[in-house]
């Protein structure tokens, strides 16, 4: 029996260098784990960080940008409205000066038709009458 004792503590005694082993081992392991986990701690804060800070820099960089092309569109507005009002002041006096082409027009033949009537008065008589009857007609059908 003595054999089965020393047999009995040598195989606790390798238990337990086997259960210090692996003790060993997994202290080792959650060292190196928490090494890791602080390390990839460390790069996440460096990494939000810097997405924060290159954030912040386009959110700076596409205000710049829109006040920019606010102030193109502002100043490109101006001048098409500029260029509205010049065309609309040339198209008005080109209208005024066909107007009084018309006019001059009109006011030739008013003094021609007056000469006729003053030469030819019961032929004007006669034509006025024709077209107030022609007139009546077409009035009274409808």
């Amino acid at each position: 029996m003595a054999n089965n004792e020393a047999t009995g503590d040598e195989m606790k005694a390798k238990a337990r260098d086997a259960a210090d082993d692996v003790g060993r081992h997994a202290r080792r392991a959650a060292d190196e784990a928490g090494e890791a986990y602080d390390t990839a701690r460390e790069r996440g804060s460096e990494l939000y960080e810097a997405a924060r800070e290159k954030g912040s820099e386009f959110v700076e960089t596409a205000k710049k940008r829109g006040a920019e092309y606010a102030e193109s569109m502002r100043e490109r507005g101006h001048d098409y409205a500029e260029r509205a009002r010049d065309e609309a002041r040339r198209l008005y006096n080109q209208g005024e000066r066909h107007a009084h082409d018309v006019a001059a027009h009109a006011e030739e033949y008013y003094d021609e038709v007056s000469e006729m009537v003053r030469r030819n008065p019961a032929q004007a008589l006669g034509i006025a009458a024709g077209v107030g009857f022609l007139l009546g007609l077409i009035i009274a059908r409808r």
